[in-house]
């Protein structure tokens, strides 16, 4: 079996594992007697994922970290990483479909750039067979409404 990192323990710390760019840390979770488990990214200062974690057979300290749970943890925090990407990418995508007369069905796009040097956002307009119409750079506080959309496509897919 291979793996894409080396997988370790901290030293003789069964309560770290670090391997494939993560590391999980077993500790004492402030809020009560128990214990929590996080996944940290490397080079990333908070966790992605932090969770309750097991007691071990003493109902003392925890249970140690071992292959399978890290595996099970990793995909988890990888979960979270693409949920918070999917949910970032709709919080700046919009889109509405208009009737134009001359075009037919067409969808207009609205996709505002995450760069916060150059604020932006493009509006394109697709047709039915997926052509690109038209694109245009506005501002990144431009509404996107069918109103607005009909408008532009009206318009001829100038400036809009």
């Amino acid at each position: 079996m291979t793996t894409d990192a080396t997988e370790q323990t901290n030293g003789d710390d069964s309560r770290i594992w670090i391997a494939s760019g993560w590391t999980a840390r077993v500790q004492k979770n402030e809020d009560d007697d128990g214990w929590a488990v996080t996944m940290t990214r490397d080079g990333d200062a908070e966790p992605v994922l932090t969770s309750p974690w097991t007691m071990g057979r003493d109902k003392k300290n925890p249970k140690p970290l071992n292959h399978t749970d890290f595996k099970t943890l990793l995909k988890a925090a990888r979960d979270v990483l693409t949920r918070h990407e999917a949910h970032a990418r709709s919080q700046r995508h919009r889109s509405t479909t208009v009737a134009d007369d001359e075009r037919g069905t067409v969808r207009v796009d609205l996709d505002i750039a995450a760069d916060e040097d150059d604020p932006h956002a493009l509006l394109t307009a697709w047709a039915e067979d997926g052509e690109k119409l038209a694109e245009r750079r506005v501002a990144p506080n431009f509404k996107l409404t069918a109103a607005s959309a009909g408008r532009w496509v009206a318009g001829g897919l100038g400036e809009v």
